[in-house]
């Protein structure tokens, strides 16, 4: 199976763990794209009744076309569960996301839901995380400054940018720096560092916060819950 194959593979298994009545959180990404279908076709086919939160205009668009509810976020008491992809998943279970720009919306929902569910295909599934640039959210304001004080740290930073060289903005109008770090080390430390930095407001450490992983292989779909 080529990596398409295994995300859908990953993504259609993740879709089981859906039950009547929930409140769900989507999240963003190619693989998410493949569950967005599998979780509608169980509605269709089922009759599920539920309801979901996006965390991007391009998952809540292809929710919505595809007759599943949609809510936003302070529109709903609680999420009971949570399924989006992930970048880099380390034998942690400690994680990277936000190569879709959206880590900031997707940390919130993450965080509202009771459990998180993240799916994968064989490949990002690493030892140590870091290979993968870790993106941050930098308001307009001041990102010169943030820069710099990332740079003076020796964490690599630069501003994402798109195929014309402008620098791409978030859902929420902000900047992305990217963190070439190769390897991190100490991922619960750069956490605490980056969430003190003024003018920054998110990153993509996504940190004791899966329950469950759902990687595609070649043999299949292989469901792991995380261990700490």
């Amino acid at each position: 199976m080529n990596q398409s194959e295994l995300k859908k593979v990953a993504a259609e298994r993740a879709a089981l763990f859906v039950e009547d009545g929930m409140t769900l959180g989507l999240g963003t990404g190619s693989t998410v794209f493949f569950l967005v279908e599998a979780i509608a076709r169980r509605v269709r086919e089922e009759g599920l009744h539920i309801e979901a939160v996006a965390t991007s205009s391009r998952t809540a668009k292809q929710a919505s076309a595809l007759g599943i509810t949609m809510k936003d976020i302070n529109d709903v008491d609680h999420i009971d569960l949570c399924i989006d992809g992930a970048d880099e998943i380390d034998k942690h279970f400690q994680g990277i996301k936000g190569g879709g720009a959206a880590h900031t919306l997707e940390k919130m929902v993450a965080t509202t839901s009771r459990r998180n569910i993240w799916i994968v295909d064989e490949s990002k599934m690493v030892d140590t995380l870091g290979k993968f640039p870790l993106p941050t959210e930098v308001i307009p304001f001041g990102c010169e400054q943030v820069f710099h004080r990332l740079e003076s740290e020796n964490l690599h930073p630069h501003f994402r940018t798109d195929a014309d060289g402008k620098r791409i903005r978030t859902h929420n109008g902000n900047y992305v720096i990217d963190l070439h770090l190769g390897q991190i080390k100490h991922p619960h430390l750069l956490k605490s560092f980056l969430d003190g930095q003024v003018g920054l407001l998110e990153h993509g450490l996504f940190l004791d916060l899966v329950d469950t992983v759902v990687v595609g292989t070649q043999d299949g779909a292989k469901v792991i819950d995380a261990v700490r």
